[in-house]
């Protein structure tokens, strides 16, 4: 066997020990699994990176498979982060002139495990990172960079709907002059959303990250003059971001009430399980306005062919969501764009959903 088969022999069984510990909210056992494997010679970046990463990787494919719970999920989230503050007790400590960067995640963003991560690296690596974890406001993030004048912001975005909020900050963040590189996986996994916000770099995960910030990271726009947010996206000017958007709620009540009469059964939904579709309905309607954001019919196809694999393994029919999204094509027939995202991602599903043998009867 190679030392490298060998290696990654080692790097799973530490994940499922970290995975074990971690799901039974055992926070001192996940701690020494990761401290006693730092005494033992493995490096901090590789327990951040290969064990503790891919532990968190672990707990998305097991919630989609529907073997744990949103709670479960969060609980190992909780652990793993303890995990990583244990390790990060071991990094150098800011001294001298080391290179100074900022690492935050984007507003309203609040997966702030992936961007703690990097910035656990980048502090492995030598440098001074200011952390400031998630859902931070541009505004605060502005008024942080004037103070501190890091040579760098690394910006984080897990969730796509948050890529909007992602652009108003790298146009705030390139308008006083700092480089901007964003990661995550908001961004696709090839940065495709990047390039289209005119990012100064992307970084697929923490070593590309510390990799572009070695290489050196030179800013694109030097002053607000030199960019308008328009003016990477015409197609903006349509209004049918802004207007789905601002219509949020009136078009989830109006989509309710176009399925009751599509699907009679609905009229029978206990209070939890309307809730639980309204908010489904919201989803759609969220990743719907951001894949017009960039009029990019994929982010919705992406989403919606991951939510109909998600309801078949929880035994929800997968044609109640093309229902659904034919019933909000029909409301949004004024909107051309909107309309064809809409109606093409429909044809992925059958016409009408029969009752479910078991599960929660909804979307979700």
């Amino acid at each position: 066997m190679t030392e490298t088969a060998v290696a990654d022999q080692e790097i799973l069984a530490l994940r499922d020990r970290l995975w074990a510990a971690a799901l039974d909210a055992d926070e001192a056992g996940a701690v020494d699994v990761v401290t006693s494997a730092a005494r033992d010679g493995w490096s901090p970046e590789s327990l951040l990176l290969d064990v503790v990463a891919g532990v968190q990787r672990r707990v998305g494919e097991e919630w989609a498979g529907n073997r744990i719970t949103v709670a479960d999920e969060h609980a190992v989230t909780a652990v793993n982060d303890r995990a990583v503050a244990a390790l990060s007790r071991r990094l150098p400590r800011p001294g001298g002139d080391r290179p100074r960067v900022t690492v935050a995640c984007v507003d309203g963003e609040w997966h702030a495990l992936p961007a703690r991560l990097v910035a656990e690296t980048l502090r492995w690596r030598g440098r001074d990172v200011d952390f400031l974890g998630a859902h931070v406001p541009t505004a605060h993030l502005i008024s942080h960079l004037h103070a501190n004048r890091p040579e760098a912001v690394l910006l984080s975005a897990s969730i796509p709907t948050h890529l909007p909020a992602a652009h108003a900050a790298l146009t705030a963040i390139q308008s006083i002059g700092v480089p901007v590189v964003v990661g995550g996986a908001a961004f696709g996994p090839d940065g495709r959303q990047a390039r289209v916000l005119h990012a100064d770099a992307w970084a697929g995960d923490a070593r590309g990250a510390a990799e572009l910030l070695d290489a050196g990271v030179e800013p694109s726009y030097a002053s607000a003059a030199a960019r308008q947010q328009i003016d990477d996206l015409p197609h903006l000017t349509d209004q049918e971001y802004t207007l789905i958007t601002r219509n949020r709620p009136a078009l989830v009540k109006q989509t309710l009430h176009g399925l009751e009469e599509r699907y009679p059964p609905m009229r029978s939904y206990s209070p939890d399980q309307y809730d639980r579709t309204a908010e489904d309905i919201g989803h759609v309607l969220d990743f719907l306005a951001t894949a017009l954001y960039f009029d990019d019919r994929d982010i919705f196809q992406r989403f919606v062919t991951w939510t109909g694999q998600i309801l078949t393994v929880r035994r929800v029919p997968a044609a109640s969501l093309g229902l659904a999204l034919s019933v909000l094509a029909a409301q949004l027939h004024e909107f051309p764009r909107a309309e064809s995202f809409l109606s093409e991602a429909a044809r992925s599903f059958d016409t009408l959903p029969d009752l479910p043998a078991s599960g929660t009867g909804t979307l979700a």
